[in-house]
């Protein structure tokens, strides 16, 4: 019971490393609100925990949207009367391109949900965190491709690094306030999300090649990442902060 009262938001919970989170969270002991711009997967979630005997509510979240993110933080309020954590999980992937064939809508939806959706978690978490005086944790999602780019993931990994330096920079800034901040670099996640990458390419070459690049040999899980989320958020972890944990079989090596 890791997380044994403690409330956490994740958002991106209807499926992959935000399902299996919220999942293994409230194993843990915490109460968690499944955020997902799927309301349908959200709840799905959220049955699966609480068949299991645990505390969750569902909540749909579009977390580009300044108003949706206020409203899910004051839902969980609500439902729980804190917050303890915040995984900011939700993002979405790019078929490789070239830079010349990225257009501007793409790039500004990458940027929407991967960027703002964090930097939005962070802004209207924050001060509910200094509210109540007992400091809190931030985590988000980051990648593998911010030290290890793909070709063609130009944009993606430009988000996802973004998330890397905002994490270090809040971790310095709300340190006075007990806030820890931390992002994980997962490599290639075997879920609903790693079809976002390949487009039409034929499956199984793409699971060979990206398996090509991993030192361990095997893409992630998301019960890998779930884990290293646990313990960012964990009271075990409670000197670390501005960290960027990598899960990615030693493919930044």
């Amino acid at each position: 019971m890791r997380l044994k009262d403690k409330v956490a938001v994740i958002t991106g919970a209807g499926s992959g490393i935000g399902r299996k989170t919220a999942i293994l969270f409230a194993e843990h002991g915490a109460k968690v609100t499944a955020a997902d711009v799927n309301l349908e997967t959200a709840e799905e979630t959220c049955s699966m925990i609480k068949e299991q005997g645990g505390q969750c509510i569902a909540v749909k979240t579009d977390v580009s949207n300044a108003r949706d993110i206020q409203e899910m933080l004051n839902t969980t309020l609500n439902a729980f009367g804190k917050l303890d954590i915040l995984y900011n999980n939700a993002g979405i992937p790019m078929i490789a391109q070239s830079i010349e064939d990225v257009t501007e809508e793409l790039f500004d939806r990458i940027m929407d949900v991967n960027v703002k959706g964090v930097f939005l978690g962070c802004k209207y978490a924050v001060p509910i965190f200094k509210m109540q005086g007992t400091g809190g944790v931030i985590i988000s999602t980051a990648s593998s491709a911010v030290s290890r780019p793909r070709p063609g993931q130009n944009i993606y990994a430009a988000s996802k690094g973004t998330i890397v330096t905002l994490t270090r920079a809040l971790a310095a800034e709300l340190a006075e306030h007990q806030i820890r901040v931390a992002a994980i670099n997962p490599v290639a996640v075997d879920t609903p999300m790693f079809y976002g990458f390949i487009g039409d390419r034929d499956e199984q070459e793409a699971r060979a090649s990206f398996k090509s690049t991993i030192p361990l040999g095997r893409m992630a899980q998301p019960e890998d990442i779930a884990y290293a989320a646990l313990y960012l958020a964990s009271d075990e972890a409670s000197l670390v902060t501005g960290a960027i944990m990598d899960v990615d079989g030693g493919r930044g090596v």
